[in-house]
């Protein structure tokens, strides 16, 4: 399989794109685009790809709800869903997470730090040359505050965007909208017109810790 820190680095910059699976266009008259349909018990589009072991993700009941389960335990595993989005017409980013706690790392912009109990990656498309692919990473941080960015340490081409800090929410389902064009803007510098993937990861493989966290459906919207 290769180096853990390798396999993470090709995730990174877009490399699973060229995984097999039909790409989901949107209908200009559709102003709503369902990525994760987790509340009705569907994985369709997903595929998982390992790094460092493998986290567990599992369709489950919660309450009245039926969301995604994601269990790790010194591993790094993502699951990513091929997908075309026109951010011209479909730019906002709607999705709803759950963590059962922070993990215990002392510097997320470094390397040994690079785990999440929660994130969710947005990749464009780098053309034939799939290490210039651009992704931000939103992620709920140990550390960080809210609305903090950096590079990913593994590769210049990711960016990380820090959603949700600290322990204070953990056990509660907290939701987001972002203007993802807008997030590409702001934190590369580019016009970044479509995406090409979504992936979600809950990972513990360098703090060698555990995390569990939970996902609710996840789409894209005109407004």
């Amino acid at each position: 399989m290769g180096h853990p820190h390798n396999l993470r680095r090709l995730l990174l910059t877009g490399l699973f794109l060229l995984a097999s699976g039909q790409p989901v266009f949107g209908d200009p008259i559709i102003k709503k685009i369902l990525i994760g349909d987790f509340n009705q018990g569907s994985l369709a589009g997903w595929e998982q790809h390992g790094f460092e072991g493998r986290t567990t993700y599992r369709i489950e009941k919660d309450g009245n709800d039926t969301i995604l389960k994601a269990s790790s335990h010194h591993s790094a595993s993502a699951l990513y869903h091929p997908v075309r989005i026109d951010l011209t017409q479909t730019p906002f980013l709607h999705w709803r997470w759950r963590i059962q706690h922070i993990l215990p790392v002392s510097n997320e912009r470094q390397k040994s730090g690079d785990d999440f109990p929660a994130r969710i990656y947005l990749i464009s498309s780098g053309g034939v040359f799939f290490w210039n692919a651009k992704a931000i990473n939103y992620v709920w941080s140990s550390r960080e505050p809210v609305n903090a960015s950096w590079l990913n340490p593994f590769t210049a081409n990711s960016m990380m965007l820090s959603v949700e800090s600290g322990a204070k929410h953990a056990g509660q389902w907290r939701s987001y909208k972002r203007n993802v064009r807008k997030d590409f803007k702001r934190l590369s510098g580019k016009d970044v017109t479509h995406l090409e993937a979504v992936a979600i990861m809950t990972d513990t493989d360098n703090t060698k810790s555990d995390a569990r966290a939970s996902y609710g459906d996840i789409y894209f919207s005109a407004n």
